[in-house]
This record gives C-alpha cells, structure tokens and sequence, in this order.
C-alpha cells in the first residue's frame, strides 16, 4: 500500500474546503508558490507549512497523513443538472470521499451491519425489471409491499444505509442544491457500507425522491457501471420503490385532476410532478395527459414549488456513531481521531433536532386546508 503524500492531501484539503492556492496563502500567511510545489512534489512539504496551513482551516495535522478513501470516484453516481461545474463536482467527490472513509471507519467500529439491498446485473433492464428490483428492495428493507414509507431516511440507516447531508458553504446562495447537485451515493457490493449524501434544502418530497434515486443507483448500477441510461432508470426506480406498481394501478389514471394528485402527494410523500411521471412511466396516462397536467402546474407556479409541503426528513445514524463513540459533543474530539475538519462533520452528521409533535399536526392540517383549496 502506498503511503500518504502530503502534497495529494493538501490538494484535498483545498477541494474539500473550496479554496484556491492563492486564497490558502491568504489564510495561512503560507507562500501560494510553495503550497503549488508541494501539491506537485516538487519539493517536499515541511511540518512547520502543514501545521500553519491546520491551523488556519481548523484541520488536524493528521489529515496530511492519513490514507485516502478507497472509493472508486468514477463509479460515484450523482443526480445533477448539466449544467452542474466541473470545479464543483471535483468538490462533491473529495468531499464524499472524505466522508465514506468517516463513514467506513464509524461502521466497522461499532460493528454496524451492511446494507442487504438487492442489486442489478443484466445488461439492459425493463420497467418490469426495475419494478421487480424495488418490490425486492422494499422486502429487503422489511418494508410493507404496498404502503406508503412514512421515514425513508430512518428505514435506509435502519438498514446499515448511511444518509448524510452534504453543506458545502456557508453561502445561502449556493443552497439547495449545491449549484445543482441533489445527490450522490456509493456502495461497493456485498459485504461493503453504503453513503448516500444528498444536498439539504429543498422540499421534502424532492429530497425523499432524491433518497430513492440514490438507492436506484446502489441496486442498479453498482454491478451495471456503464448503463445506457442510468438517470432514467434511477429515476424509474425511485417511483416504484416510493409508490408501488399495485397501488398506481389503484390510484392513478387518466382521470385524476391536481386535486387528486396533491391528496395523493400528501399521503406517499411524493411529489405531483413524480406522481405524473409514474402513471406515464405505467402507461396508466398518456403523453398527451401528462403534457396537459404539466402545463397546469406550470400555469399555477407549481412546478418549482408544489403546494401541500411533505416533511423534511432528518439523518441520525452519523450522529448517533459519533456521540456514542465520542460523546455528547462529539465533534473537535472526533475530527482529532478521524483526521477531518470539524466543519465537514457537522455537516455530515448534525446535531438532531427533537421533532415537536405541535408542528407535525400544524403541517398536517396545512395539507388538507391546501388540498380542499386545490378543488375549489
């Protein structure tokens, strides 16, 4: 195994913090000339440059030494916009490979169980196929086959699926979707831990759907790395998983006006336009409708911001590893061992909120005041 090289880490930790050279000389005081001929070895990195370089990013000096995360970043899937930079992607996949190694490292400490998930290995894929892969992956999750999944965050970390939000900025501009990222996710097969990172911020049915994309991807594409579509086929997948084929049938049609539809979104915790996408998908609608519903949306304001909120989803696992193993202010003591910026953990790992049972009945009631106004 080769050793770490300080010069690959200082690249990650500027990647991993978003900083250019001339920025980190800003910040440390250290000459952007040495950090460029450290990063291409061609000089060697001092202790006294890494240390003033820690102290300025609040980074332990391990960091420098540590071994870097084994994930393969090309099999990383991601649900992103086209026009998602490139500057910002290579900073999604430092960051996430900075977190799997957290993660690897927290779930073969407490003995954590791996994920059981089935998973795709032929070469091209039916809807049925799909349909038949999330009936199996809702089995796998213990997941009733025909009911609505109240908690998909819970029910994945139940499973020994690691969710974990991903804030790459302080600047509430950047936010939701991290200059048009949602989501990115790995597992290694069999045997192996499982991260999905999703970035928070938009509405809950969007970042549950975004879950389930994810998970599409885990099932799907991590023995099948050169899929002709896979996007669409998480996509497909993540309806299927969220509103099985059964109760689609039950429920979706040509007939079903955006009243029905936000009913239907306050009870799967989908969103309308998913909802639309999945009869279509069936064929349980036509283009044709599907086009006329998607112009009243768009007529309403709708399709950027649906109507009857669905609940914000809050990860524990992450936290509940590093509280149990560092305690109950877990983060400076644990980015020392794990060798990370404290600021990457409380990211990845927030510190819970307790829900207020006051505030579900209030969102609940809003739902069914809006689904009323909907008909009207």
């Amino acid at each position: 195994m080769l050793a770490a090289s300080p010069g690959e880490r200082l690249r990650t930790l500027r990647d991993l913090l978003g900083l250019t050279q001339e920025q980190l000389e800003k910040m440390s005081g250290v000459k952007q000339s040495w950090i460029s001929q450290v990063e291409t070895a061609a000089r060697d990195a001092t202790e006294d440059g890494l240390r003033a370089i820690a102290e300025a990013t609040d980074t332990p000096l391990a960091f420098f030494s540590v071994q870097p995360s084994t994930v393969p970043l090309d099999s990383l899937r991601f649900r992103k916009r086209a026009s998602a930079s490139k500057v910002l992607t290579r900073r999604v996949h430092t960051f996430y490979a900075e977190s799997y190694r957290v993660n690897e490292a927290l779930l073969v400490s407490e003995r954590y169980p791996t994920p059981p998930l089935p998973y795709a290995t032929v070469d091209e894929l039916t809807q049925d196929d799909i349909e038949d892969l999330a009936a199996q992956t809702r089995d796998a999750l213990r997941l009733a086959p025909d009911k609505p999944i109240p908690h998909l965050t819970r029910v994945l970390e139940r499973a020994g699926i690691t969710v974990a939000p991903f804030i790459l900025s302080d600047d509430p501009e950047e936010q939701p979707v991290a200059g048009g990222h949602y989501g990115v996710s790995y597992w290694g097969g069999v045997g192996e831990p499982a991260l999905i990172g999703y970035f928070p911020g938009s509405q809950g049915d969007r970042e549950r759907f975004t879950l389930a994309h994810e998970v599409g991807h885990l099932v799907l594409h991590t023995f099948r790395p050169r899929a002709t579509d896979p996007e669409r086929e998480a996509d497909r997948f993540a309806g299927a998983l969220l509103m099985p084929r059964v109760r689609a049938q039950e429920n979706l049609s040509e007939k079903n006006t955006l009243r029905e539809y936000a009913r239907l979104k306050a009870t799967w915790g989908v969103s309308m336009q998913a909802l639309i996408q999945r009869g279509f998908a069936l064929d349980l609608l036509s283009e044709t409708r599907r086009r006329s519903l998607f112009v009243q949306l768009s007529s309403k304001g709708w399709r950027k911001q649906e109507p009857v909120p669905v609940g914000r989803e809050a990860p524990l696992l992450l936290w509940t590893l590093l509280s149990r193993r560092f305690g109950p202010r877990p983060y400076r003591p644990a980015a020392e061992s794990l060798a990370v910026p404290p600021t990457m953990l409380r990211s990845i790992a927030p510190t819970p909120d307790v829900p207020s049972r006051q505030a579900d009945d209030a969102s609940l009631e809003t739902n069914v005041a809006t689904i009323r106004r909907i008909g009207r």
